[in-house]
Parts: structure tokens; C-alpha cells; sequence
């Protein structure tokens, strides 16, 4: 009888939001943004198949060297801070594998993205996590952090809420390992730890393409940190992890940052109109710097406006974890799929 790892066979799988089958859903469960990418990654895909598509029987560059190049260009950092990624859970899972033997300690933020927990048992970590203060700081941190690694979500998923540079720096400043500051949302708010990676060797700041990029079907991510931490990921990561049309759409998306602004400032502005309109109704909406917003709802039910919302065909994320049962995590849409989720919660008695 074939017998597994005992954290294997004893760990819970990670549940991603619900994907339909159908059509006709308005999906606001899993933060993706709701307006295509940039022109230009569309023109980069195409210019990669042409002549029949002649370029796809070749592997795709094992370095990812040009939207390296890109990459760095944009964050004001030489190539060598920079890796690419099979999207940011990829270099979630390499941090923990790098940093982390069995028996180690990875700590995050709890609520946080619950991903974390699975990636730790998967490498036989012992998993910690720390609630939050009613100011925004984490509850109980001690002056000297002795887990190989903590993840902290800045933005915060699914709350919203980000936290400042000087406090992630302190923050650093008491890890003795690795602090990744997880910047999946951080498009959507006007901070970023970017700066601190230089000032601080112990800090990996990670990205997605999911989100504002509107590339989640592409599966893109990259980390910017120092060049040993690039180097050990670079051991670690399959050889050829990214395929042609997704390293040319990274780096057409990358290059075009007009139309991420534009983009980002229209998903901004419904949030803060959908914010506005629930807290008219009741709701506590938790001020959010993200594509989505964790609205509770005024009887403290939120499975019932997550069922009153699937009923009509909306879909938005419960988590029946008794820290977050009384709201949902709602995605932003376009102004029109928001307005017909205002109008199904204006219903509710």
C-alpha cells in the first residue's frame, strides 16, 4: 500500500472561489479585473504566433531575460533583483521552499490570503498566524520575529486595508527571516514597499499580473528582492516555467502603464461610488485600497447576501470563518454588473 507524507494526507487543500461553467454569471469572486488587458498585449501574442505559429515548437527563454529587463526598468533596480514568475503563488511557494525546512515556523496575518497555509504544510512548516489590532497592527508581534518567513498581504486580502512603509519597515527590522510583502492589490493604492527591498535584505516584495494587469488567465507574477534571494529562487524554479506568450504579454503589459492607470482609476472609482451606496444601506464596508471591498452585512448574516446574490446569478466570496461569516468579499465589476448587485441588495429586508 502506497503510503503519503503524514502533512500531506492530514492538510487541508486550498479552495479557490467558484469558477462557472456557464455563462450569464456576474463574477465578482475572485478580484479579477473586469476590462480586458492592454491593446498591446494583445498585438505582443499576436506578433508571437506568427507564420503559422512557427515560434511555439521552440522553448521559451528559461531566463525570462527581456521582461526581466523590463521589470527592472520600471522599479528602478538592475535585472538581477528581479524574477518572473508562474504566477505569484509560484514564488510563494519557492520562498517557503527556500527558506523553510520541516519543522520551521512561516507566520502571516490572519485573516490573510489562506493560500499561505497550504504552501507551509505542503514543505511540513509549522504554520503561526496573528490577528489584528483595531488600529491596523499586528496583534502580539514580538520584538524578534524568529519564523524563516512571514507573509504580510499589503494590501490586506480580504479586507482591504494596506499598511506604511515605516511600519513594514519596523516590521523588518524585527523579522530574523524573511519578510515578503505579498503587493498582489498594491496598483489600486498609492503605496508600495518597493523602496524598502534596498534598505532592508530580508525584504521580498512579490507581484501579480491577475489583477490589474487583467492577465489572471495568463499566470503571471514576478519578486523583486536582493540578488542572492533572485538566485536562490532561480535554483529552486522549473527551467522552463513561463511560456512564450506569457513572457511577451509580461512584458508588452509592463511597458504599458497609461493604460494601467486608466484602468486602475476606473475599478477605484466604482469601488468608492459601491462603497458609498452600501454604507447608505446599512452595510459596514471596510475602507479598501484593492479591486474589492469586505462589506458586512446589517444583520450580520453574510451567507444570506452571498445566497441572495448566487440566486441571481452574482457571485462573490463567503468565508465561513467566524472572523469574516458576517460579510463578503466583493469584487469590483464594471459600473453596470454593480449597479445590478446594488439593485438585488436593495432588495433584502
Amino acid at each position: 500500500m502506497i503510503t503519503l507524507r503524514k502533512n500531506i494526507a492530514a492538510m487541508d487543500r486550498y479552495v479557490p472561489g467558484f469558477q462557472p461553467e456557464e455563462t450569464g454569471w456576474i463574477k465578482l469572486n475572485t478580484n479579477e479585473n473586469p476590462y480586458p488587458p492592454s491593446p498591446k498585449v494583445v498585438e505582443a501574442i499576436q506578433a508571437e504566433l506568427v507564420n503559422g505559429g512557427e515560434n511555439l515548437r521552440k522553448y521559451p527563454d528559461a531566463g525570462s531575460k527581456e521582461a526581466r529587463r523590463v521589470a527592472a526598468e520600471l522599479y528602478g533596480v538592475d535585472p538581477s533583483w528581479v524574477i518572473m514568475a508562474n504566477g505569484s503563488d509560484e514564488l510563494l511557494n519557492n520562498l517557503i521552499r527556500a527558506f523553510a525546512d520541516a519543522g520551521d515556523e512561516v507566520g502571516f496575518v490572519h485573516p490573510s490570503y489562506s493560500y499561505y497555509s497550504t504552501l507551509a504544510h505542503i514543505q511540513g512548516a509549522k504554520v503561526v498566524t496573528f490577528g489584528l489590532t483595531a488600529d491596523t497592527k499586528i496583534a502580539d508581534f514580538p520584538d524578534s520575529y524568529r519564523g524563516k518567513v512571514f507573509f504580510l498581504t499589503s494590501p490586506n486580502a480580504p479586507l482591504g486595508l494596506g499598511f506604511d512603509n515605516t511600519y513594514i519597515s519596523e516590521l523588518a527590522d524585527r523579522c530574523r527571516g524573511v519578510l515578503v510583502v505579498d503587493e498582489a492589490y498594491v496598483d489600486f493604492t498609492n503605496t508600495s514597499a518597493m523602496e524598502l527591498v534596498k534598505k532592508h535584505e530580508n525584504i521580498v516584495v512579490t507581484r501579480t499580473f491577475s489583477k490589474s494587469y487583467s492577465l489572471a488567465g495568463m499566470r503571471l507574477g514576478l519578486a523583486v528582492a536582493r540578488p542572492e534571494v533572485i538566485a536562490a529562487l532561480d535554483k529552486i524554479r522549473d527551467h522552463y516555467h513561463l511560456d512564450r506568450l506569457a513572457l511577451v504579454a509580461a512584458a508588452a503589459a509592463l511597458k504599458d502603464q497609461p493604460y494601467l492607470r486608466s484602468t486602475v482609476a476606473k475599478i477605484c472609482a466604482t469601488r468608492d461610488w459601491f462603497s458609498a451606496e452600501l454604507r447608505q444601506r446599512g452595510y459596514h464596508v471596510h475602507p479598501s485600497q484593492t479591486n474589492y471591498i469586505f462589506a458586512e452585512a446589517p444583520d450580520g448574516d453574510g451567507k444570506r447576501i452571498y445566497d441572495t446574490l448566487f440566486a441571481h446569478k452574482i457571485l462573490v466570496r463567503y468565508f465561513s470563518d467566524p472572523l469574516l461569516a458576517s460579510g463578503t468579499r466583493i469584487s469590483m465589476g464594471t459600473r453596470e454588473e454593480m449597479e445590478k448587485t446594488l439593485a438585488v441588495l436593495s432588495e433584502l429586508d
